[in-house]
């Protein structure tokens, strides 16, 4: 049962990438390489693109020693795909508004993938082995990208989301919303340990 589940969710996640950059690339202004990059350069993107392996890991491999199958890894990505969720309902939402197949892909990217991997940690994580020392290595994720993209933008002038432009922000303002996300991933992090531990153990 897990594995045909988890076959659906991968479909789901696959399509809904595949789509997004078919459709980038199909309105496309800048040189198909910088294009490429900076598709790549949404947290939305290759947060899914996690989702989407993740579920096909566990539809075609079996169980092991894998990072995969480690207590910790599905709530780790579980964390990441709702700040996705949350960010993109909060703050993108009211200023974004795509139309037919690019509104399908985006409802999937922000709304049912993030739906589709909490469900999916609800039944299957070994919520009983999750532990708080396992936090600081989940937020390495969202650190690293926060830099690669300061770090591209200040080079390139190009920044994914409005909330990290230093250009039009200042850095004093990226950094509070930086601080303000980190406390987000830390809190959602926080939260998923504490409910699987007492659920896990119950």
């Amino acid at each position: 049962m897990k594995k045909n589940v988890a076959l659906i969710f991968a479909i789901i996640a696959c399509f809904a990438v595949i789509v997004q950059f078919y459709l980038m690339l199909e309105g496309r202004t800048n040189p198909l390489g910088e294009t490429v990059t900076r598709f790549f350069s949404y947290f939305t993107i290759l947060t899914n693109t996690l989702v989407a392996f993740y579920f096909l890991s566990q539809a075609f491999k079996s169980e092991g020693d894998s990072l995969w199958y480690q207590p910790g890894t599905l709530t780790a990505i579980t964390v990441y795909i709702i700040v996705v969720g949350l960010v993109y309902q909060i703050v993108l939402r009211p200023i974004w508004d795509p139309q037919g197949l690019a509104r399908l892909v985006d409802e999937l990217l922000h709304s049912v993938n993030p739906l589709l991997v909490l469900g999916f940690w609800w039944y299957y994580e070994e919520k009983s082995k999750l532990q708080w020392s396992q936090m600081p290595y989940w937020l390495l994720y969202p650190f690293f990208y926060l830099v690669c993209i300061l770090l591209r933008g200040y080079f390139s002038g190009f920044y994914p989301y409005p909330f990290v432009n230093v250009n039009e922000l200042g850095f004093q303002m990226v950094a509070l919303n930086s601080l303000v996300l980190f406390c987000v991933f830390l809190s959602l992090s926080a939260g998923l340990v504490l409910l699987g531990r007492k659920v896990g153990n119950s």
